[in-house]
C-alpha cells in the first residue's frame, strides 16, 4: 500500500480506536454493572464506586500520559492502552469475587488515562501542525459513535453471548482490530514530525482557565450521563419516554460535530467554545419553563455543547499555544477536569433528589462559570 493511501486511514483508524475504547470502558458499565455485579458476588454500588475510583487513576496518569506522547508519539501511547484495555476486560470476564473485579475497573481508569482523545489529537497535530483542527474534528465525531453504538453494541453481546463473553469481545477488538490497525498506519512517533517540545509546561492565566472550563465541562457532561434518565421522568416523562429523549443527547453530539467538519474553518475556536458553553443552559430553561412537552431540550443542549467542547478540548490549546509541548499541556489542562468528574454523579444525584429545578440550576450555573473563563483567552504572541 502506497504511503498516500496509509495516510488517508489515519482518521478512520484513529475514528474506530476512540470508538472501540470509548465503548468498551467509559460507556461499559452503564449496561454491565447488573450482571457484573451479580457475577462477582457484590452489589452495582460497588461497581459504580470502583468505577469513580477509575477516574482518579485516571486522572493521576494523565500528565504522565501526556509527557509520555510528546517523548514517543502516538501510536506507542494507543499501543500500549489497548493492551491496557484488553487486560481490564479480560480481568473483568474473568472476575469472580469483587476484589477482581474491582482490579478490572482500576485498570481500565488506568486505560482511560492514556488512551483516549489525547495521544489521537497528538498524532494529527504533529502531522498538520496548526491546520489540525478539521481532522481533530473527524477522530471527534468519529469517537462520538462509542457513545452512541457502545451501550447498544454491548447490550446485545451480553444478550447473545452474556456478560462475560461481552468483556472477551471487547478485550479481542482491542487486541486483533486496534493495534495491529495502530502499527501499521499510524507514523512512528520517534521517527520525527512530532511536535518540538521545549521544558516544562508551566501553568499561566490561560491554561487556569482552560482547566476550569473543561474541568465544569466534563462535570456535567459525567452527571448527565449518569442521571439524564432520571432528571427527564422527573420533568413529567415516562421512563420509556425519558430512554428515548436521553437518547437525544447522542444524537446532538454527533449532528454538531457534523456541523463542525463542513464549515468553511475560518471562525475562531474560542467563539465556539464560548457558544458551547451557553447551550446546556438554554436546553435547561427551555425544559424547565415547558416541562413535560419540552424535556428533551436538556438533552439537546448538553449533547450539543458537548459535543462542540469535546473538539475545544484538542484544538483550544493548539489554538492558544501551538505546537509546542501540546500532548503535555493538552493533558495538564484536562487532569482537574479528570479528578472532578470522579464525584460528579453522587452529588448530582443528590441535588436531583432535592428536585429536578434545583438541579438544571446547578448545571447551569457551572456553565456559565465555564462561559466566564473563555474571557481573556488569546493565543500566545508570535501564533
Amino acid at each position: 500500500m502506497s504511503s498516500a493511501a496509509v495516510s488517508r486511514l489515519i482518521i478512520p483508524v484513529l475514528g474506530l480506536g476512540m470508538i472501540v475504547s470509548f465503548a468498551s470502558s467509559y460507556y461499559l458499565l452503564g449496561v454491565l454493572a447488573d450482571p457484573l455485579a451479580a457475577g462477582a458476588g457484590t452489589t452495582p454500588r460497588m461497581v459504580f464506586t470502583a468505577l469513580s475510583g477509575a477516574f482518579l487513576v485516571s486522572a493521576a496518569l494523565s500528565p504522565f500520559g501526556g509527557h509520555w506522547i510528546d517523548r514517543r508519539g502516538g501510536r506507542e501511547v494507543l499501543s500500549a492502552a489497548a493492551m491496557i484495555f484488553a487486560l481490564a476486560l479480560t480481568l473483568l470476564g474473568l472476575a469472580r469475587e469483587p476484589v477482581a473485579m474491582v482490579a478490572g475497573i482500576l485498570l481500565l481508569g488506568a486505560g482511560m488515562g492514556v488512551g483516549l482523545y489525547g495521544p489521537a489529537y497528538a498524532v494529527l497535530v504533529a502531522l498538520h501542525g496548526e491546520a489540525a483542527k478539521k481532522p481533530i474534528t473527524a477522530v471527534s465525531l468519529l469517537g462520538a459513535f462509542g457513545g452512541a453504538l457502545g451501550w447498544p453494541l454491548t447490550l446485545v453481546m451480553i444478550e447473545t453471548l452474556g456478560w462475560r463473553g461481552a468483556c472477551f469481545v471487547w478485550a479481542g477488538a482491542h487486541v486483533l482490530l486496534c493495534l495491529p490497525l495502530y502499527w501499521a498506519v499510524l507514523p512512528d512517533g520517534r521517527a520525527g514530525g512530532r511536535p518540538p517540545a521545549s521544558g516544562r509546561v508551566r501553568w499561566d492565566g490561560t491554561m487556569i482557565r482552560l482547566a476550569v472550563l473543561f474541568a465544569g465541562a466534563w462535570w456535567v457532561a459525567t452527571a448527565m450521563s449518569a442521571h439524564l434518565p432520571r432528571l427527564l421522568t422527573r420533568l413529567g416523562l415516562t421512563p420509556a419516554e425519558a430512554a428515548l429523549a436521553a437518547g437525544l443527547m447522542a444524537g446532538a453530539a454527533i449532528a454538531v460535530r457534523l456541523i463542525v467538519l463542513a464549515a468553511p474553518g475560518r471562525g475562531s475556536p474560542v467563539v465556539a467554545a464560548r457558544a458551547a458553553t451557553l447551550l446546556h443552559p438554554a436546553g435547561a430553561l427551555v425544559a424547565f419553563v415547558g416541562g413535560k412537552a419540552t424535556a428533551g431540550a436538556v438533552a439537546l443542549g448538553q449533547g450539543a455543547g458537548n459535543g462542540l467542547l469535546a473538539v475545544a478540548s484538542g484544538v483550544l490549546p493548539l489554538h492558544l499555544f501551538g505546537r509546542e509541548n501540546y500532548g503535555a499541556r493538552q493533558a495538564l489542562v484536562l487532569t482537574p477536569a479528570r479528578f472532578v468528574q470522579a464525584g460528579a454523579p453522587v452529588l448530582y444525584g443528590m441535588v436531583l433528589d432535592r428536585s429536578a429545578g434545583l438541579a438544571l440550576l446547578a448545571s447551569s450555573g457551572i456553565c456559565l462559570v465555564m462561559f466566564a473563563m473563555t474571557f481573556g483567552l488569546r493565543p500566545k504572541p508570535g501564533l
